[in-house]
């Protein structure tokens, strides 16, 4: 297994070699599964001993050897099926929230990286949390005040735009402030990747954001549905109305 291990981290180094990593991953899983449950290590340990599981392509690939199911496709297969229900329930929302909640339907737009993003933001608002928590917004990644932000990271999704308004120019996930992921193509696909890393790297859900990962596990991908927190089974509920 050690044998493997050394071969899979030089592997990595090498272009063009996804279909080598992802069958040395299968032989490694077991091995990897424990030293993360069991030792529950830095993340920066992690990415120096793993480095595979930190791209998108892996992060899918162990979703699945964990739960059975596709990532991705799934989770914005559901989004997509379950928008106009959302929108729906947004609606209705009074108070503070369901003021923001009509901001964002009335800006919404066609564009459908744009729409899963506004639904994803609108999910928490939604639950009471706050989705500047979620996806933080920067000019520059290489200013001190971005740095700065970054090291206060606990966990997060990032966007650098070059302008206020503009489109992105980079997507990414922080983690443990160390930004584990890059160059993604949109928020909602990040929220897919960051989803993906708390089962691979066996991380609790933020508190500040519990309730929003409990809906996208729970009601999004409907994975270990039988136990609903109150606000989720709210919603679940008004769904099904």
């Amino acid at each position: 297994m050690l044998l493997k291990l050394i071969e899979l981290l030089s592997d990595v180094k090498k272009r063009n070699n996804r279909e080598t990593i992802k069958k040395k991953m299968d032989a490694t899983f077991a091995l990897r599964r424990q030293e993360i449950v069991y030792d529950d290590p830095m993340i920066s340990d992690v990415q120096e001993r793993w480095p595979a599981l930190f791209y998108a392509a892996e992060i899918n690939a162990e979703f699945k050897r964990i739960t059975t199911m596709p990532l991705r496709s799934r989770f914005l297969s559901q989004l997509d099926f379950l928008s106009e229900s959302l929108l729906r329930v947004f609606a209705k929302r009074s108070g503070e929230p369901g003021k923001k909640l009509k901001n964002i339907a009335a800006t919404m737009s066609d564009d459908t990286d744009a729409r899963r993003e506004s639904l994803i933001k609108g999910l928490c608002i939604y639950l009471n949390e706050s989705p500047d928590v979620l996806v933080q917004e920067y000019m520059d990644m290489a200013e001190a005040a971005t740095l700065s932000a970054i090291e206060k990271t606990t966990v997060g999704i990032y966007v650098t735009r070059e302008t206020p308004g503009s489109d992105s120019s980079d997507v990414g996930i922080i983690i443990e402030a160390v930004v584990v992921l890059q160059d993604l193509d949109n928020v909602a696909l990040a929220v897919a990747m960051l989803f993906g890393l708390f089962y691979s790297l066996n991380m609790r859900y933020p508190s500040q954001l519990r309730f929003t990962f409990e809906v996208i596990q729970k009601l999004v991908m409907e994975l270990d549905a039988t136990q609903l927190s109150r606000k989720a089974q709210n919603l679940k509920t008004k769904l099904l109305l």
